[in-house]
């Protein structure tokens, strides 16, 4: 069994809204589960502190985190529509953004060979300057800049499963030759960016790689895109360390009833999000000595949520006998991605 740390910290249930889906209870479900299922007693807890100003200035502007914490510290209010700030979420972000740095030190440091953060509030629809779509601080690029500025790694390569396309990520890093981020989204969805011609700017040209997903796309399709187009990019890359903005709202049964950001119609099982995330260990393995660090990100249904990191941690800890499905895969009809697939693999010359 490889050894996988977790980082988890109360302050994450603080930072919660009572009319908002991305609340307390999503942590809760996934450490209740935990819990039951006897998994924390496999892993190791990984101490960690909050960003400090000066590592939090690493990848957002000082206006910004000026202004996040002023707003928290008289109470709270709305960032814009989609995003709230309570009196508890600055210290909460900045302590989700330090379990990025630990869990990327720690492995770096070969304390443990892999890990997972439980973070929230989630972070990659945090842009350097701003924060949207429930996210405040970027916790993935804390990741990434860990590894580049303390470590001295030159290839970083984030993968991002979750339905909607991390724009705050992408432009992060959008000229940045260091890190490749590769993003899996449903289009159109929330925030309507991340197309196939987005590669990057300057020095960063070619290092976005964004495969925009109709709905209906399922276990099948993403088969095919991990396959064909994640797994060529990082043999070609040779990734130092792998980044996992672990998002499980590409579920089918994943929706946000009654909320105006509605979710959306990727159609991936509890067993396909096993799959991708055995594909990216297996190239972990087979390109950066097993080195793979995943991040929480979205999903709203709390049985999908805490079965999807469920089934990540077996995955991270070679049980995958022990991955399941209780909820089975969808059953409808899922459409072609060979389209989608050919296009990406023309522009990024696969």
């Amino acid at each position: 069994m490889h050894t996988v740390g977790y980082l988890y910290d109360p302050i994450f249930h603080a930072h919660k809204h009572p009319n908002h889906p991305e609340n307390s209870d999503r942590l809760e479900s996934i450490m209740g589960l935990l819990i039951e299922r006897g998994v924390l007693g496999d892993l190791l807890p990984l101490p960690f502190m909050a960003a400090t100003p000066e590592q939090l200035c690493s990848v957002h502007r000082a206006s910004y985190i000026s202004a996040l914490k002023q707003l928290s510290l008289q109470g709270g209010g709305m960032l814009e529509p989609s995003t709230y700030v309570n009196e508890a979420s600055y210290d909460a972000a900045a302590m989700a953004a330090g379990a990025g740095i630990a869990a990327v030190a720690a492995v770096l440091s070969d304390k443990v060979e892999r890990a997972f953060a439980f973070v929230r509030p989630p972070g990659h629809h945090a842009f350097a300057d701003h924060g949207e779509g429930f996210c405040l601080f970027n916790n993935v690029a804390f990741a990434a800049r860990c590894a580049l500025d303390e470590f001295g790694l030159r290839r970083v390569m984030i993968v991002d499963w979750d339905v909607h396309h991390g724009n705050g990520t992408q432009d992060i890093f959008y000229e940045d030759p260091h890190v490749l981020y590769v993003s899996t989204h449903q289009m159109p969805l929330y925030p309507g960016t991340g197309r196939v011609g987005d590669i990057g700017e300057g020095a960063g040209e070619g290092m976005t790689v964004n495969i925009p997903l109709q709905p209906g796309i399922g276990d099948a399709g993403f088969a095919s895109v991990f396959d064909e187009i994640v797994c060529p990019i990082a043999r070609r890359y040779e990734p130092e360390l792998i980044l996992i903005s672990a998002g499980y709202d590409a579920h089918w049964r994943d929706s946000l009833a009654g909320w105006r950001y509605t979710l959306g119609g990727l159609n991936v099982s509890l067993g396909g999000f096993a799959r991708m995330a055995e594909t990216l260990v297996a190239l972990s393995e087979e390109l950066c000595q097993g080195r793979v660090v995943g991040l929480l990100e979205g999903g709203y249904d709390l049985e999908v949520l805490s079965n999807g990191v469920l089934n990540t941690l077996y995955v991270l800890m070679g049980q995958t006998d022990n991955v399941s499905d209780p909820l089975g895969p969808y059953t409808g009809r899922e459409p072609s991605v060979d389209h989608i697939v050919n296009r990406v693999k023309q522009v990024h010359r696969l």
